[in-house]
C-alpha cells in the first residue's frame, strides 16, 4: 500500500462519497494515519526503533516501558483500522445505493419499452 492518496474512483456516486469526506480534516487525517500505518515504512521505521531501542539499552529486559508503548500505539492503531472498516463499509453502501436506484430506473425504462412494444403490436395486429 501507498502511503500517497489514492486516485478518486471513476464511479461518480463514489468520487462523490470520497470528496464529500476530504472536505473533514478529521477524516483525512485518519486516512493519512490509516495509509501510513499500512505501508512498509511503517514496518522499516519500528524495527529499526526496535533495534535502537534493544541495542542502545535504553531499559534492560524485560523492556516494560518498549512493551507499554507499543501496546498503546496497538490500541490507537486498532481502532484506526475500524475507522477504516467503517469508511469502506460507507462507501460500499453508497456503490450499492447508486447500483440499486440506477436498477430501478433500468426497469421503469424495460417496462415502458414493453408497454410501447405492447401498444405497436396491437396496433400492427389491428391492421393485419
Amino acid at each position: 500500500m501507498s502511503i500517497h492518496a489514492p486516485p478518486l474512483p471513476e464511479h461518480p456516486a463514489l468520487a462523490d462519497y470520497f470528496e464529500d469526506r476530504a472536505r473533514s480534516f478529521q477524516n483525512r487525517l485518519a486516512d493519512a494515519i490509516t495509509r501510513f500505518a499500512g505501508s512498509m515504512p511503517f514496518i522499516y521505521i519500528h524495527v529499526l526503533w526496535f533495534a535502537i531501542w534493544i541495542g542502545l539499552r535504553v531499559e534492560k529486559f524485560p523492556f516494560g516501558l518498549l512493551t507499554m508503548i507499543v501496546s498503546l500505539e496497538a490500541i490507537i492503531l486498532s481502532t484506526f483500522i475500524l475507522i477504516s472498516q467503517n469508511r469502506s463499509d460507507l462507501a460500499r453502501q453508497t456503490f450499492a445505493d447508486h447500483q440499486y436506484r440506477m436498477i430501478q430506473a433500468e426497469e421503469r425504462q424495460n417496462e415502458e419499452l414493453l408497454a410501447l412494444s405492447r401498444q405497436i403490436l396491437e396496433r400492427l395486429e389491428k391492421r393485419g
